[in-house]
């Protein structure tokens, strides 16, 4: 493979999207599928934001240029990325710059109805953004309705497993066929 490959996991906080892409990644390990994840969070988790970017995306794309280089020179070709608004159009030269020209894009977007994102986030927000985390789920549920790509898998979490999920994500990749017992 010489292009490198990216599975986008995006959603509206709350929806599952590290859960699920941790359960991809055992899902390939299990499969000798060698592979990367990145959270995508944490690449642009600063404060204030750098020259008034409210998505970060100038921290965010320099991060993930210099993680995933370190990547690739190992020989690894694909990559989990997880993030709420990663699938959205805006974000795709992003990817193309970090990983290189011809890299294949896959975009899988996770939902769950307000209700089950609302116990959700009640559960995993115990500081004191609770109410905020909430208005910009919504928030953010709205917009990625109306703005990921028609080609953009999208995958309902209510009411489901996370290995359920998790396999109907990586059936949207070839990857599961791709079998290796070798490093990468």
């Amino acid at each position: 493979m010489d292009h490198a490959e990216i599975l986008l996991i995006g959603g509206r906080a709350g929806v599952g999207k590290t859960t699920v892409g941790w359960e991809v990644s055992a899902l390939l390990r299990a499969a000798s599928v060698p592979h990367a994840v990145i959270d995508g969070d944490f690449m642009g988790q600063v404060h204030p934001a750098p020259d008034g970017d409210p998505h970060r995306w100038d921290i965010t794309e320099s991060n993930l240029t210099a993680v995933w280089a370190n990547y690739a020179r190992r020989g690894y070709r694909r990559l989990i990325y997880t993030n709420t608004l990663s699938v959205l159009p805006e974000a795709t030269g992003m990817f193309e710059r970090a990983m290189g020209p011809g890299a294949r894009i896959i975009r899988v977007l996770l939902t769950a109805s307000d209700a089950t994102t609302h116990e959700r986030l009640v559960r995993r927000e115990l500081g004191s953004e609770l109410d905020q985390e909430l208005k910009n789920s919504a928030r953010k549920a709205r917009l990625l309705d109306r703005q990921a790509p028609a080609e953009t898998v999208r995958v309902a979490t209510d009411g489901r497993t996370v290995l359920d999920i998790a396999h109907q994500v990586l059936a949207a990749t070839t990857w599961a066929g791709q079998h290796s017992t070798t490093r990468p």
